[in-house]
């Protein structure tokens, strides 16, 4: 039986074309203990497969986290089967702000030792002691207190381009990073700071805020759902929305837009936009942020060296390749020496 992917991304965008439905785009986690992930893992592509499920699915002892598009009319049979998973049942679902049809183009259901890469050692504390989840209402409350230190767990290149006003940005390239960082930046205010934290669906604050509480910190709160869930409830109940910018996420649209403040600039030019691509030079990728203008004049490239290499024949790009693995995975890193303004 198939139990992976065998479509390229091509093929799967031209049999969606040819569907003509509209799918819907979401998210969700969950912590648990899976004695055996190997086996769930084929359950859960077996099943999904069969739904018409596409994503980015990591299941560990410790749990799941998955981001999946799935068509529209087959929502309710996908929510029928992870109801028949004990620690799955009535799980929340971030539904994607903005919906494309094409945000991802492959299943893939893998096996990892963390559904999160936190670098902790997750026997030296207790990860069930996490901290106060609060609504979007709440946490609007919270952040204008002045006893409360607002602190993005994301990613500076998530950061970059939209954040809760006042937040702290740790600038940083992975989530195990800014751990320390904010330990340290935040070691004198232990007892006397309410310590609030927000991601993009909640997930790298479950265990952040346990571990902070371990570390000693005594007003631990955490946004529940992240902005995903914040911006649902920012609309559906008309609250003060606090968000500036765009929402970056994990698919191939990229971001969500928030809100209308621009508050991100090319790193080419240095105008201001928000919009991220990759480099078009196959060997390099590197994800940064490029204008219009720039996208045109440097035929969406990070670099002059990165643009005469796509000027290559496929076969010569394919031939300075060999041997060499990408140097910038999709969603990493967007620094370089030759991007002037970042």
């Amino acid at each position: 039986m198939q139990l992976y992917n065998k479509l390229s991304a091509k093929e799967r965008a031209e049999l969606i074309d040819k569907a003509g439905k509209n799918r819907l785009t979401l998210s969700f986690y969950q912590y648990a203990k899976i004695g055996n992930p190997q086996v769930f893992r084929d359950h859960l592509f077996i099943t999904w497969n069969a739904l018409d499920v596409l994503g980015r699915i990591y299941v560990a002892h410790e749990g799941i986290n998955g981001q999946l598009s799935l068509p529209a009319d087959r929502f309710n049979e996908f929510k029928t089967h992870l109801d028949t998973i004990t620690f799955l049942k009535d799980i929340r679902l971030n539904i994607a702000v903005g919906q494309d049809n094409k945000s991802f183009l492959k299943l893939k259901v893998k096996v990892r030792n963390k559904i999160v890469a936190d670098g902790l050692n997750d026997d030296t504390f207790d990860v069930t002691n996490k901290g106060v989840h609060v609504g979007a209402e709440q946490f609007n409350n919270l952040i204008e207190d002045e006893k409360t230190v607002l602190v993005d767990m994301r990613n500076h290149y998530e950061s970059e381009i939209g954040h809760f006003k006042n937040a702290m940005t740790p600038d940083v390239d992975t989530f195990r990073e800014s751990l320390d960082i904010i330990e340290d930046d935040l070691k004198t205010h232990k007892e006397d700071k309410n310590l609030v934290m927000y991601c993009t669906g909640g997930i790298r604050c479950e265990k952040a805020s346990a571990y902070f509480k371990h570390k000693g910190f005594k007003n631990v709160y955490q946004l529940e759902g992240g902005i995903i869930e914040y911006t649902r409830q920012v609309k559906e109940d008309n609250l003060e929305n606090k968000f500036l910018g765009q929402n970056f996420v994990f698919d191939d649209r990229r971001a969500e837009r928030i809100s209308d403040d621009v508050i991100a600039n090319c790193h080419q030019c240095g105008n201001p936009f928000d919009v991220h691509t990759n480099c078009a030079n196959a060997a390099c990728h590197l994800l940064f942020i490029q204008c219009d203008t720039c996208k045109e004049a440097m035929e969406n490239c990070c670099s002059n060296e990165c643009m005469e290499i796509n000027r290559l024949p496929y076969e010569a790009q394919k031939e300075l390749r060999k041997g060499q693995g990408n140097s910038n995975d999709i969603f990493k890193k967007g620094r370089s020496k030759a991007l002037k303004f970042k």
